[in-house]
């Protein structure tokens, strides 16, 4: 059974506001259970995500004398901390396990202001966004140690250092996510290109602009505010800046 907007998308028919409304709400909800879903499976295999997110802490801190060969553990101040630990665990990965259910349900609100030629992309969009949000993630991981041994050696010699459990897996947390989120910025180029908001030449003649505007979105939303994150956030946001100008080229034969 078809809904009514539905029908209109069919026939090409413009949309009123009320129906805009009861589609974005129909796509909110259908998100949110998705994102709800993956938390449930998050939260049943949560020992073994926490002992994935906590590698990075226990590989900076492995062989020191007050933590031993295995690493140093992440501590609890509070009795029902590690129970709000575990419920903030499985939200963040219900959103990174649902994610192609929310990019689908993402575009199929956007697809009625583009051209019937256009919506063939909806897979490429789906895969590449996927990808790309997992090698943000990648990206993250692989930095995050470095970038939280700078933040243990900038209080100095003289602070001893024991994270706790909810803030350490908070930072990591929205370190993934915000990487993730950065790298999709090519998909936000190229959409913006095939919705002709922008164009080629424009996006050329913005380099510079593009430069210093990617670097100052990098330090404001990276979470761990440190130069490794930065870099290793706008480097590539700036390759995939130059590779939307290809793509939007290519598009255009």
């Amino acid at each position: 059974m078809t809904t009514r907007s539905e029908e209109a998308r069919k026939d090409g028919a413009q949309m009123t506001i009320v129906e805009h409304l009861g589609e974005l709400r129909r796509r909110i909800i259908i998100s949110a259970l998705a994102v709800s879903a993956g938390a449930v499976l998050v939260f049943i295999f949560y020992d073994s995500v926490l002992e994935f997110l906590v590698g990075p802490y226990s590989k900076i801190t492995e062989g020191t004398r007050r933590c031993g060969s295995e690493g140093c553990k992440l501590i609890v101040t509070d009795p029902i901390e590690g129970f709000m630990v575990r419920i903030k665990v499985a939200t963040y990965g219900g959103i990174v396990v649902a994610l192609p259910v929310v990019l689908f349900q993402v575009w199929r609100f956007v697809t009625p202001g583009l051209e019937p030629k256009e919506k063939r992309y909806a897979i490429p969009f789906i895969v590449s966004s996927t990808l790309l949000f997992l090698f943000g993630g990648f990206v993250a991981w692989a930095t995050f140690p470095k970038a939280l041994s700078f933040l243990v050696k900038v209080g100095g010699g003289s602070v001893e250092t024991f994270f706790a459990a909810g803030k350490y897996l908070s930072l990591i947390s929205l370190m993934i996510i915000a990487f993730g989120a950065a790298f999709e910025f090519p998909i936000l180029l190229v959409f913006l290109l095939l919705a002709r908001v922008i164009s080629t030449s424009q996006l050329r003649s913005a380099r510079r602009y593009a430069v210093v505007g990617i670097t100052v979105v990098a330090a404001v939303i990276t979470p761990s505010q440190d130069a490794y994150s930065l870099f290793f956030m706008a480097g590539p946001m700036y390759l995939f800046y130059e590779l939307a100008i290809l793509i939007g080229r290519w598009m255009k034969r």
